[in-house]
């Protein structure tokens, strides 16, 4: 069906094609028509990290749903973990508009979107209307105008917020989006931000009598030093977890398309390489001392398994469903178990 409705959804706005398609999504689910345009992946493929079991190792990204208003309509499609925003402390509208951006020859997406959200409290909200029961990650970012300095209580004040209702929560310093965002993933700035957070954390692990992991989400965009700083944080600061790549701001793969010249982060097919890259460094870094989610520039099951191959032990997929619709979440679903499942003899 994706097949047949992609080009309509390729005819208008990118982002009014993605609110187009998140409403239809939620109408199919409530209808109970989502059989007609999905088909789930078995969820019998259980995965276990950070503490939680997965019950398949293909998650969706943060930013298809900052606000968490279609968790339901997601959740039917059948992924093993969804992460909704980036939401900051405070409603913010986002950089200003056409701020999208397809490139089909590359099969990617430049978006500069800015953390438009509606802020944490109306994402509670929708998260306490919501009935999925899956694994659902929250992704907290600062407001636009909170200066790098304050950025700590931006973060902690989300934290505190989406931690009772969240199965793990993601601390996203990478978007390009923001200025001066990727600051806070400087060798000064980052022991410090993650020291706040983990104390802050386990405070709020004994008050609610119930860890849920902490995970940081990098840029791929990182050169060795950086690489390394970043690993020597994370380990100091005992963060549960690594998110492995946000999008990136290179443009050499993409050089011959006019839509190059927009800025924002790139994602899709030209983002596989360099993401993976940075995830596998970050592995050989780390060992096996804390599981790591890859994403970027997944458009088939192959490369779901490249991510695995590459140190992660789940992924996430988002620009890709663009391109290839919900099927790609089955194709890698099947890939993965094909690959790394065992058989029943086993």
């Amino acid at each position: 069906m994706y097949d047949r409705l992609r080009p309509l959804l390729f005819s208008l706005e990118p982002e009014a094609a993605h609110g187009l398609t998140l409403y239809a999504l939620g109408v199919a689910q409530r209808s109970g028509l989502m059989r007609f345009a999905a088909h789930p992946p078995p969820q019998d493929f259980p995965i276990r990290a950070f503490g939680i079991e997965f019950p398949n190792p293909v998650g969706l990204a943060a930013g298809l749903d900052k606000n968490g208003e279609h968790i339901d309509a997601l959740g039917a499609l059948g992924f093993g973990f969804i992460e909704i925003g980036t939401v900051t402390p405070r409603p913010q509208p986002g950089n200003p508009k056409p701020r999208m951006f397809r490139l089909p020859d590359h099969e990617a997406i430049i978006n500069r979107l800015g953390f438009n959200n509606n802020g944490v409290d109306a994402l509670l909200r929708n998260v306490q209307r919501a009935t999925w029961r899956g694994v659902l990650g929250i992704n907290i970012g600062k407001n636009f105008d909170t200066p790098n300095e304050r950025a700590v209580d931006d973060y902690l004040f989300c934290l505190e917020r989406v931690y009772p209702l969240a199965s793990y929560v993601t601390v996203n310093i990478s978007s390009p989006n923001t200025t001066g965002l990727r600051d806070l993933q400087g060798a000064d700035e980052l022991p410090r931000l993650l020291g706040a957070l983990r104390e802050r954390q386990e405070r709020l692990s004994a008050q609610h009598r119930a860890h849920k992991p902490l995970l940081l989400k990098i840029a791929p965009d990182l050169d060795e030093t950086r690489m390394e700083a970043i690993a020597h944080a994370v380990l100091d600061a005992q963060i549960d977890g690594l998110i492995c790549t946000n999008t990136t701001i290179d443009r050499s793969a993409i050089a011959d398309d006019p839509v190059s010249k927009e800025t924002g982060g790139l994602s899709g097919r030209p983002l596989l390489e360099k993401s993976t890259a940075v995830l596998r460094g970050m592995s050989q870094r780390l060992g096996n001392k804390i599981p790591l989610i890859g994403v970027g520039g997944i458009l088939s099951g192959s490369d779901a398994a490249e991510k695995l191959d590459a140190g992660a032990t789940l992924v996430q997929i988002y620009t890709g469903l663009v391109y290839r619709g919900p099927w790609l979440l089955n194709e890698c679903v099947e890939e993965i178990r094909r690959q790394y499942g065992k058989d029943d003899g086993d």
